[in-house]
């Protein structure tokens, strides 16, 4: 079984949850006994190893703009994916929906998962928004499977596209604070800040956290590990604000210090709002952090209804108002601490995730 992946920034380096995604993947079919070609930006490496860890790399060009790099990247990759060797394709990023078009004419069997709801995303207006929505209507058309990471992206795609996908969610391992003293290099302290991880982007509404949190005249700090790769005013806007008590770490590629960042935290902010299983919620599942999340379909699908955490409205004094409640309840915390993790059920497992993967790969294998 060879499976070829397109759609990403490439491997081994991570940029964003494709690319987590792809590395987890690859490196558990590997040891499957499935050879994995992924497909690089070719922009982004600075030398071109045929292999890494057993999977085979083949890099291609494209334009690197915020809009257009990976638009072309995953056209290119689509036709030499379709005029090589392997048995299944599998694309990732809804954005590559029309790309199932190649497969179609060269009869390659493929499946793509679609991720979040990228049409209502703030940061495509116009023109990118429609062109989402039209990609991901073509992706249930081109495509031989559609594949969603939670049961209410299933509903969204069911109710947008009347197209039924097959559920395999998102991945992550509990992990355990090893070495707070990493903390002491930012003058923080355990349990003494809250924490947002991601893109200084609208679609995580980290500005809105911001807000919330000097709202709440908190004694606390507020840590925000994130950035964009590119200049951007409503980036910039945000860390224009930073002070004694709001740190901007920037973009943290140490998984060291990410991983005592979110071990010792307070509670971890989620103002994420257009995914399907965020992968950086499901970080802070596994890190066992106290959860104050945004209150929307998918959230509560990760939460379990608030079994695992609190939820705020899309309002700064909402926001505010969850802050000082959970401050008020430090037992309350401490007990979502310590249970949330069991919120990492079998689904949630690389290794589950990996064999399911393989199955459908191998039933849209034996269609060919």
């Amino acid at each position: 079984m060879t499976i070829a992946i397109i759609g990403s920034r490439g491997y081994p380096h991570v940029y964003s949850g494709y690319e987590t995604f792809v590395k987890e993947l690859a490196e558990r079919m590997v040891k499957k006994n499935v050879k994995v070609i992924v497909y690089c930006h070719k922009n982004l490496f600075e030398s071109y190893p045929k292999q890494v860890n057993g999977i085979d790399l083949v890099y291609l060009p494209t334009i690197e703009t915020k809009i257009l790099s990976q638009f072309i990247h995953s056209f290119l990759s689509m036709l030499h994916a379709c005029t090589h060797k392997n048995d299944v394709i599998l694309a990732v990023n809804a954005a590559n929906g029309p790309w199932g078009l190649i497969s179609r004419i060269f009869r390659r069997p493929t499946f793509i998962n679609v991720d979040g709801i990228e049409w209502l995303r703030p940061k495509w207006k116009g023109l990118g928004a429609k062109y989402f929505r039209f990609a991901a209507r073509m992706a249930t058309k081109f495509y031989d499977r559609i594949v969603t990471d939670a049961d209410e992206m299933r509903a969204v795609y069911l109710e947008e596209f009347n197209t039924d996908s097959t559920v395999i969610m998102y991945g992550s391992e509990p992990a355990y604070s090893k070495d707070p003293s990493l903390l002491d290099q930012f003058q923080l302290k355990p349990r003494e800040y809250y924490l947002i991880v991601g893109r200084l982007i609208p679609d995580n509404n980290a500005n809105l956290l911001l807000d919330g949190f000097l709202a709440s005249n908190s004694s606390k700090k507020l840590v925000i590990a994130g950035d964009v790769p590119y200049k951007d005013a409503y980036a910039q806007h945000m860390k224009s604000q930073a002070s004694d008590r709001v740190i901007f770490l920037g973009r943290v590629t140490d998984r060291n210090i990410i991983h005592e960042l979110f071990c010792n935290c307070f509670a971890y902010l989620h103002g994420h709002e257009f995914g399907g299983t965020n992968p950086t919620m499901i970080e802070a599942i596994a890190h066992g952090c106290a959860i104050l999340a945004l209150n929307t379909r998918f959230n509560r699908e990760m939460l379990s209804n608030g079994q695992f955490g609190y939820y705020f409205e899309k309002q700064t004094r909402s926001i505010a108002q969850a802050i000082k409640d959970a401050e008020s309840q430090p037992l309350k915390l401490e007990e979502l601490r310590s249970k949330v993790r069991t919120a990492l059920t079998a689904k949630y497992d690389w290794d589950h995730i990996t064999d399911a993967y393989i199955a459908l790969a191998n039933e849209l294998a034996a269609l060919k």
